[in-house]
C-alpha cells in the first residue's frame, strides 16, 4: 500500500519494517522517551504492536527492556528474593550445640544479659552481665555457669566478630588449663533461634518491669529487671516447645522441675519404678525430639522455598551498579570490586541486596543512548592493620548529612597512620567501640 509492506495480523495491521536503525529508534520512541516514562513490557508491546512489525520482533522487544539501565536501576524487584537457606547441622544430644546472643540496654548495675540457648533441648540460660564484658569476661561466665555443668559444646551458633570469638576460646583455654585445640566450630550467622527467645524475654520482662519513677510493688511490679530473670528462665523452660511438643527442661534432663502449683498434687504417681525405666523414657523423649526437629526443619524450608530462590549470577558477572562480582564469601554474600566514590565502603554485600546488570551491544540498538562509561574500579586498600585504640570521636557533615566519625590508632604504625574512619570502617569495630564509650564513662 503506497509503496509501504504492511503485516496484517487478526484484526490489526502494522507497517514491517527491516532496518536496525529505524527498529532501534522506534524502540526507544516506544519506551525511553518522557512521554513514555519506561512503562513495563506489556504496555510498551501494546505501543509497538499497533506501529510495526518485523521479524522476532517480540524476542528484541523484550531484550531491549531487560537491557534498559535506568529500568533496571529503578524497578523494584518482585518475586522470589535470592537467598537460600542455610542448613545449620541440627544436634543429636543434647548440649552439643548452642545458640548465644547478648542483649543490652538495661540500667543499675547489670545492663545486659547473655542468652544461651541449647538448640536440641531448646532450654535456655540467662546470665547477668555488662555491656562493657570483654571476651575474657564472657569466658569465666561461660565456664562458671555452662561448662561447669554442660561440658565443652561442639558447635557455637553467635553473630559475634571472628575476633571477638577467636579472644573468647583463647581465654577458655587458658581457664581450662588445656592446650588441646579443640575441635567446637564457630558459626558467624545465627538462624533467629536465640532472637525469638529474646523477644519471648522482653515481652514477659515488659509485663512486669516498671518503667516509671515510682516502684509499684503492691501491682507485682518492679525495677529491678534482674531478678526476674530466673523467673523468666523456668517459665520458659517447663512450657512445652512448638518444635519438639514437649518442655525443654524434660528433654535435658528427663523431668520437669518442681512449681509450686504441683505440690497441691498430693499422692503423685511415680510411672518410673526403676532407673531402667526412667533412661528408656529420656531415651524415647530424645528420639522424639530429634524428628520433630527434623520434621520443623524440612517444613521451614519449603516456606522459605516459597519466596526465596537461589541466585543466578557468578564469579564475574556484573551486577548494579554496575560492579563486578570478585567472588562468592558465602552462599549468601559477594564481594564486589569497588569504584573510586565507594572504596571506603565495605564490599562484601548479601545476594539479597544485589540485582544482575544486563547490557546491549553497541551495534545492536544504534540509536539508543549510549551508557555512561562504567565508574573506575579500585582495589580497596586494606587496612593500616589491626586496631590499637579509639582515641577521639567528632561529627561533621557530609553530602548534607551528620556523620560521626573516629580516630583509631593503628598496632606498629606512627602517629601520621592514625586515620578518622565512620563506625562501619573500623576493623573489629564492636569491641574497640565499646571500650572508648566505657572509657568516657569512668
Amino acid at each position: 500500500m503506497n509503496g509501504l509492506l504492511y503485516h496484517r495480523e487478526k484484526h490489526t495491521s502494522a507497517l514491517t519494517i527491516i532496518d536496525r536503525d529505524h527498529i532501534s529508534l522506534l524502540l526507544q520512541e516506544c519506551h525511553d522517551c518522557r512521554y513514555i516514562v519506561h512503562m513495563s513490557e506489556d504496555r510498551t508491546k501494546e505501543r509497538v504492536e499497533s506501529t510495526a512489525w518485523w521479524p522476532k520482533w517480540e524476542q528484541e522487544l523484550s531484550e531491549y527492556i531487560n537491557n534498559c539501565e535506568r529500568c533496571q536501576k529503578e524497578n523494584v524487584k518482585h518475586g522470589k528474593k535470592y537467598w537460600l537457606v542455610q542448613h545449620i547441622q541440627e544436634p543429636k544430644h543434647p548440649w552439643e550445640t548452642i545458640n548465644m546472643d547478648c542483649v543490652t540496654g538495661g540500667k543499675e548495675n547489670f545492663n545486659a544479659y547473655l542468652i544461651i540457648v541449647y538448640r536440641f533441648s531448646k532450654s535456655m540460660k540467662c546470665l547477668q552481665g555488662h555491656m562493657e564484658d570483654t571476651a575474657v569476661d564472657i569466658a569465666l561466665l561461660f565456664w562458671n555457669i555452662i561448662i561447669s555443668t554442660c561440658g565443652v559444646p561442639k558447635i557455637i551458633i553467635s553473630d559475634r566478630d571472628p575476633k571477638f570469638t577467636s579472644e573468647f576460646w583463647t581465654n577458655l583455654y587458658e581457664i581450662l588449663g588445656t592446650k588441646i585445640a579443640f575441635s567446637t566450630d564457630y558459626h558467624p550467622q545465627t538462624d533467629g533461634l536465640a532472637e525469638r527467645i529474646i523477644q519471648t524475654m522482653e515481652d514477659i520482662l515488659g509485663r512486669f518491669c516498671a518503667y516509671g519513677m515510682e516502684y509499684k510493688d503492691h501491682e507485682g511490679y518492679t525495677h529491678d529487671w534482674v531478678t526476674l530473670l530466673p523467673a523468666v528462665q523456668l517459665a520458659y523452660n517447663t512450657i512445652p516447645h512448638y518444635t519438639t511438643g514437649t518442655t525443654p527442661a524434660l528433654v535435658k534432663k528427663g523431668w520437669n522441675p518442681l512449681l509450686p502449683v504441683d505440690h497441691l498434687k498430693k499422692n503423685l504417681l511415680t510411672i518410673y519404678s526403676t532407673a531402667k525405666d526412667f533412661h528408656e523414657m529420656w531415651k524415647m523423649t530424645c528420639e522424639t525430639a530429634a524428628i520433630c526437629i527434623a520434621e520443623a526443619k524440612e517444613y521451614n524450608k519449603q516456606r522459605w522455598d516459597k519466596s526465596h530462590m537461589e541466585p543466578n549470577f557468578k564469579e564475574g558477572d556484573q551486577v548494579l551498579l554496575p560492579f563486578t562480582i570478585i567472588k562468592f564469601i558465602i552462599i549468601n554474600a559477594v564481594e564486589v570490586k569497588l569504584a573510586v566514590e565507594f572504596s571506603r565502603k565495605h564490599p562484601v554485600f548479601p545476594v539479597s541486596l544485589v540485582k544482575p546488570y544486563f547490557h546491549t551491544e553497541e551495534d545492536e540498538f544504534p540509536s539508543r543512548k549510549k551508557n555512561p562509561t562504567p565508574p573506575e574500579i579500585v582495589e580497596v586498600e586494606d587496612s593500616a592493620g589491626p586496631v590499637k585504640k579509639i582515641i577521639k570521636a567528632r561529627k561533621i557533615r557530609l553530602n548534607g548529612k551528620d556523620q560521626r566519625q573516629y580516630l583509631v590508632i593503628f598496632k606498629n604504625q606512627t602517629a601520621d597512620k592514625d586515620k578518622w574512619l565512620e563506625e562501619d570502617s573500623i576493623p573489629d569495630g564492636n569491641l574497640h567501640l565499646r571500650r572508648f564509650r566505657a572509657s568516657r564513662r569512668t
